[in-house]
């Protein structure tokens, strides 16, 4: 679940999701921002312009004893945490709601009223000299600080329900992006299995884009199967036309064996030939063995095969081949019985070219080891395991380089190009275990070569 949701923050739609969150974020704290400094700017002004027209309105007291009675008159219906009103009589004495005082700390307006103490906030004031006197008009900044707090209840309002939204769409979008590049890969991984008739389901949903990838993906498929398909046709075609002709001059050699003397040169070339024309038979009998099970129809015949008895009855069949090589062929059986659905023959016949393999690339003293066990598919105390064939020897093996070319058909190690064969066998292998939705592996036995069949 984890890895899922790891792919999933790393899919791209998520990814512009949130591209485009922290881009309308930027821009709407951009936005705010500047929207508050113009409308702090202009409540200021506001204020200053309230302090300028009350500071006219005492100016026009005759007398600092009418600035006096004026202002403690207005003082007494003026809420202090509002607004302050303060004068100085040339004399020293003072009226109104506050004073402004000086410590080390800075300015402060303290009351005149009731307890003694600081008046909380921060004020906006105006002071000037009137009539000898000072005088002083503070207004609260109050209604500012409560605008920030208004701006900030805004943002969070706005800006964090659009970002919720627009991250949960970006996760549904993504998923279901996700699902619909699974579809283009899973087609993908069927045509690199071999399954050229894999094709994408493009689905009307898709957009335009998608779509024509999913397009261009069946049509480059559509037209490899058909090259593939129109090649495997003309390896066959090539196979039963030269067959007949192949299998007459082995008539003919036949007949010209009976007539030659039993000893001499005569007879040795008629052995030779005999030999080439079998070997050219066995290939393409070999070509034509893998264009049938190339086409897929021996899956109309699949049953269900006891690898257990398979094993045992090959085993059977070249324990002879084996002892008269100076080799050992050994097998190893699980106490259950292991059984896959498939063809009896096929299956036996991959068996057989992987043991015959082995004792052909190996030298005499050499082991090799038929095994069949049950292997553990996945991870996890409920994993579930599958049957698995191996034969291995301890022969010179197969470089890693190698390994995956000696399945190509015709292809023969530089070693092995002394040795019977004609390069089909592994190819044969791998087609018949690929038509069972198995897998073959070539790996390293320490030493040797390591050939497991994985249902």
């Amino acid at each position: 679940m984890s890895g899922r949701m790891a792919r999933l923050w790393r899919s791209m739609p998520l990814r512009l999701a949130l591209l485009l969150v922290m881009l309308f974020s930027t821009v709407s704290l951009l936005s705010l921002a500047a929207s508050y400094a113009v409308t702090q700017a202009s409540f200021e002004q506001a204020i200053r312009a309230d302090l300028a027209q009350d500071m006219a309105g005492f100016r026009a007291a005759p007398s600092a004893r009418a600035v006096a009675f004026l202002v403690e008159a207005e003082s007494r219906a003026t809420d202090p945490n509002r607004s302050i009103l303060s004068y100085v009589t040339p004399g020293g004495v003072v009226y109104g709601n506050g004073a402004i005082a000086r410590d080390d700390e800075g300015y402060h307006i303290i009351t005149l009223r009731d307890a003694p103490g600081d008046y909380a906030g921060d004020y906006l004031t105006l002071t000037d000299t009137l009539h000898g006197g000072l005088l002083t008009v503070a207004r609260s900044r109050a209604e500012i600080e409560a605008l920030r707090a208004g701006f900030v209840n805004i943002l969070w309002i706005s800006l964090l329900p659009t970002i919720l939204i627009a991250l949960s769409g970006g996760l549904v979008i993504a998923r279901r992006s996700k699902r619909d590049v699974e579809v283009i890969g899973r087609t993908l991984d069927s045509l690199t299995a071999g399954d050229l008739s894999a094709r994408a389901r493009i689905d009307p949903r898709w957009s335009d884009d998608l779509r024509s990838i999913g397009g261009k993906l069946n049509l480059m498929a559509g037209a490899q199967q058909h090259s593939v398909e129109a090649l495997r046709q003309v390896s066959s075609d090539i196979a039963h036309d030269l067959k007949t002709p192949i299998q007459r001059v082995a008539v003919h050699l036949d007949d010209l064996e009976r007539v030659v003397p039993p000893e001499g040169e005569t007879r040795e070339l008629v052995e030779r030939a005999q030999a080439e024309v079998n070997g050219i038979a066995t290939v393409f009998q070999s070509l034509l063995q893998l264009a049938q099970v190339d086409s897929g129809s021996p899956r109309q015949r699949f049953a269900p095969v006891d690898l257990n008895t398979l094993c045992a009855t090959m085993a059977e069949v070249y324990e002879p081949a084996a002892q008269a090589a100076g080799k050992t062929l050994t097998l190893h059986l699980p106490d259950e019985v292991l059984s896959v659905e498939g063809d009896r023959a096929l299956l036996g016949q991959a068996l057989a070219n992987l043991i015959e393999n082995g004792l052909r690339h190996t030298p005499e003293g050499a082991q090799v080891e038929v095994t069949l066990e049950l292997q553990p598919e996945g991870s996890g105390p409920d994993r579930a395991t599958a049957p698995q064939l191996v034969v291995a020897d301890d022969g010179p093996g197969i470089p890693e380089a190698e390994r995956d070319k000696v399945l190509r058909r015709l292809y023969r190690l530089d070693s092995s190009r002394n040795t019977p064969g004609n390069g089909l066998g592994l190819a044969l292998v791998d087609s018949i275990v690929k038509l069972h939705g198995a897998e073959l592996r070539l790996t390293d036995n320490s030493p040797g070569l390591r050939a497991e069949i994985r249902f």
